[in-house]
């Protein structure tokens, strides 16, 4: 699938990061669209601006909570995918994924622009954080 243009309020932020990490959260961005896509509970997701970071909401489905991408604070090469903290899905994530990914307390898993992405395992991240609240019913 292609990726949908970036919608107006959201494209700005977008231009603020390092191109190599812009090309990686572009990536993360495609794979979050993607794997809604595959997903018939989720339906369409929103992109919107959340803390000025570019964030997913399945607002119409309510399905699953917000997915934020982002640079890390330190910077360095790091950028992230954030969920909920407030959510268990880290724990799961650690659970089912406990050397794919370095992760960051409740809320985020963290990688390294030099790095390759376990993409069939952020794939199923992903497809958790947007059915979350389906699997609470």
């Amino acid at each position: 699938m292609t990726s949908r243009p970036l919608p107006d309020n959201v494209a700005p932020a977008y231009d603020k990061y390092p191109v190599t990490i812009r090309k990686k959260l572009l990536n993360l961005r495609k794979m979050i669209q993607d794997t809604a896509a595959s997903i018939s509970e989720v339906g369409p997701i929103e992109e919107t601006l959340k803390w000025g970071q570019p964030s997913f909401l399945t607002s119409k489905s309510k399905s699953g909570t917000t997915i934020r991408i982002d640079q890390t604070k330190e910077g360095q090469g790091q950028y992230a995918l954030y969920v909920h903290c407030q959510t268990n899905l880290l724990d799961q994530f650690r659970e089912l994924y406990p050397t794919e990914f370095t992760y960051s307390g409740n809320r985020a898993i963290l990688f390294n622009e030099k790095d390759d992405v376990a993409e069939n395992a952020l794939q199923h991240c992903i497809s958790l954080a947007l059915t979350y609240h389906l699997k609470k019913k």
